[in-house]
C-alpha cells in the first residue's frame, strides 16, 4: 500500500473493531476497494446490478461475499442486511442519479459511515447533501499525482495531511550525496523532518543524525508543501 492509499483506507475506520464493510458498485475503484479490504483480513460484502460484476467478484474470491440487487431500492438494501456493516463504500462514480440515491437509502437506514465516490463537485455537494461522510475523487486524485510526478519526478508517493502539509517519498538527490543527517538540516533549511530512509528496500526509521546519505536512496520527510517544492531535484 502506497502513501496515497492512506487517505481512503484512513477514512474507512480500520480498527478490530469494525470488521465488516460493504461495497456498493463493483467497477475497477469498487473492486479495488473490495480487494485491498479482503486482503487485509475484513469481512466484505460486494453489491452490484450487474450479475456479471457479482460473479467476477467471487470467482476471483475478492469479497466475502457478494450480491446482485438495485441499490437504489431501500426494501432491496435492508433485506440484504445493509444495516448490519459499519461502514458503507459506495463506489458508484459515473451514474450521479444511482449514487445519490444509494447514498441516501443508506444513511436513511442507520448506516453509520458511509464513503462516497464523486465524479465532479456538484456531485460532491449532492452526496455530502444526503448524508455521506466522507468523499472521494479517485480520478482527480490520480491526476494530482501524475501531474506532480511529471514535474517533480524525485517524488515517488505523497499523503497530503492537509492543504498546507504533506508526508513524502522523496530519492536523495545528488545535492544530498555523502551527506549526513545532520549536516543537511532539514528542519533549518526546508523546515522538514527526517522519518525514515529506506536502503536496499529495508526501512531506517528515525535514521541516526550521523547516517551518510547517498544518491538513489529513498527519505520519508514531514512538512510543509512548500519545503518539500524547494528540495533539490
Amino acid at each position: 500500500m502506497n502513501l496515497s492509499s492512506i487517505s481512503l483506507f484512513r477514512n474507512l475506520r480500520l480498527d478490530r473493531g469494525r470488521r465488516q464493510f460493504a461495497v456498493i458498485g463493483l467497477g475497477r475503484f469498487g473492486r479495488a476497494v473490495s480487494q485491498t479490504l479482503h486482503h487485509l483480513g475484513y469481512e466484505v460484502l460486494g453489491i452490484d446490478a450487474d450479475e456479471r460484476k457479482v460473479n467476477n467478484l467471487l470467482t476471483d474470491e475478492i469479497a466475502s461475499h457478494a450480491l446482485q440487487l438495485d441499490s437504489t431500492d431501500p426494501t432491496a438494501l435492508r433485506e440484504a442486511g445493509i444495516t448490519d456493516f459499519d461502514t458503507v463504500i459506495v463506489a458508484i462514480g459515473n451514474y450521479v442519479q444511482e449514487s445519490v440515491i444509494t447514498t441516501l437509502n443508506i444513511k436513511e437506514a442507520g448506516v453509520p459511515h458511509v464513503v462516497a465516490k464523486a465524479s465532479s463537485e456538484i456531485h460532491c455537494k449532492l452526496l455530502k447533501k444526503v448524508g455521506a461522510d466522507h468523499v472521494v475523487f479517485p480520478e482527480h486524485e490520480m491526476g494530482c499525482v501524475l501531474a506532480r510526478s511529471l514535474t517533480r519526478p524525485g517524488i515517488l508517493d505523497r499523503f497530503e495531511l492537509d492543504p498546507d502539509n504533506s508526508i513524502v517519498e522523496v530519492v536523495v538527490p545528488a545535492e544530498f550525496d555523502d551527506r549526513t543527517v545532520m549536516e543537511l538540516e532539514l528542519r533549518k533549511h526546508y523546515g522538514l523532518t527526517l522519518l525514515a530512509v529506506a536502503k536496499e528496500d529495508k526501512f531506517e526509521i528515525n535514521p541516526s543524525p550521523v547516517l551518510r546519505l547517498k544518491k538513489g536512496w529513498i527519505m520519508v520527510v514531514i512538512g510543509s508543501n512548500r519545503g518539500i517544492e524547494q528540495l533539490p531535484v
